[in-house]
């Protein structure tokens, strides 16, 4: 049965090169039949050169420079007793040969248009040794050029579709290193969304479970303990969601910028019973959905590292539209005249810096007039 979706054509049809070799052979044994030579020598020449035309045919598939060989010995040994021929028996043999040997793409066009060369000089020359008519010789030139002419277009049409085969061999490799390139550049971008959800998810998480454990442990608080061991559920539930819809989200459209950052710190603050001040300024004005999500995803980050490096403290996030460029900022409380927060340089920032850089955008971070700030910003 044949594959889907490649022609029938063919797989039904034998080989260009074996259909010549075939053809040639024929040409071969219906020239020795209907030769017509009463001097028993020049059947020895001729039967030396369709030996050696057999042994090209039966060479050429695996030792292409010995098939060569042969071939050019199959077209001199006829064209050097061309002038003692009777009929046309030599010439037809010559001319076969010299045909194929033009067509090798192996064999140099140099050394094809030497061996026409040789081949017409020795023809020229055994019929000037003999008396033969110059004429007569001169039109079995014309013929032996006019095959190699053939055989010299035959073979550059061969060597244009090997070129054409190995471009598109090539092109196939690009194309496949391009689709892997494309894949681990997508995995790349959902272990980064995953990380955010996770991040998100997990670290809001962590400081409710810190904290029922603390109003159990010093308080004794059980009703408070409670409440945060269910604000917790629901922080797991809701960030079980987010890790579903984190794939998807790269392959939907996006919330507008200003209501997905909105959207972000009220789950914050929510979530952290922290108050969180956002502010949009500016005309908005869409953006790429890249470079949407980056700056979501770098608010969400930047929103996770506040509430584990400054607890219960208020956070500031601005969005700015300015002319050239989109900003967003995001504030915190800097805690002990800290200046540098543990794991600020882990796969956090270096998930934004990474999803920045693919939206062009740029991202700083470090202390600022008593905060930690994180400024994110992207072309526009």
């Amino acid at each position: 049965m044949a594959r889907r979706g490649r022609p029938l054509l063919p797989d039904t049809i034998a080989p260009s090169w074996l259909v010549v070799q075939l053809l040639g052979t024929l040409f071969v044994v219906a020239t020795l039949l209907t030769a017509r030579e009463p001097r028993a020598w020049l059947w020895v020449c001729y039967g030396v050169s369709a030996t050696l035309w057999l042994g090209f045919v039966a060479a050429a598939p695996r030792r292409p420079v010995l098939a060569a060989v042969l071939l050019a010995l199959a077209s001199v040994v006829p064209a050097a007793v061309l002038g003692w021929a009777g009929d046309s028996s030599a010439v037809i043999l010559c001319v076969i040969a010299l045909g194929r040997l033009a067509t090798l793409t192996r064999v140099s066009v140099t050394a094809i248009v030497g061996m026409a060369l040789l081949d017409m000089a020795l023809v020229l020359s055994s019929s000037a040794f003999t008396g033969a008519s110059m004429a007569e010789a001169a039109t079995d030139v014309g013929i032996m050029l006019l095959l190699m002419l053939i055989g010299l277009n035959r073979r550059q049409y061969e060597v244009q579709a090997a070129q054409a085969e190995q471009l598109l061999a090539q092109t196939r490799l690009a194309q496949a290193e391009h689709a892997r390139a494309a894949a681990l550049d997508e995995r790349t971008r959902i272990a980064r969304e995953l990380h955010d959800v996770l991040a998100h998810s997990l670290g809001a998480l962590g400081v409710q479970l810190e904290l029922a454990e603390a109003l159990l442990a010093e308080k004794s608080d059980v009703d408070g303990a409670l409440r945060t061991v269910r604000r917790s559920r629901r922080l797991a539930a809701d960030g079980l969601a987010e890790a579903r819809d984190a794939v998807a989200a790269l392959r939907r459209d996006v919330l507008p910028l200003a209501e997905a950052l909105a959207a972000a710190a009220e789950a914050h603050a929510r979530d952290h019973a922290v108050r969180v001040d956002f502010a949009a300024t500016g005309q908005a004005r869409p953006l790429p959905s890249a470079a949407a999500v980056s700056l979501v995803g770098v608010a969400r980050e930047a929103l996770t590292n506040a509430g584990k490096h400054a607890p219960g403290e208020p956070v500031t996030m601005r969005l700015a539209y300015e002319p050239a460029a989109v900003r967003l900022s995001v504030s915190s409380a800097l805690v002990s005249d800290e200046r540098s927060r543990p794991g600020e340089g882990g796969f956090g920032l270096t998930g934004m810096r990474e999803r920045l850089a693919l939206a062009g955008g740029t991202l700083g971070s470090g202390p600022e007039d008593g905060q930690w700030r994180v400024v994110a910003e992207v072309p526009a």
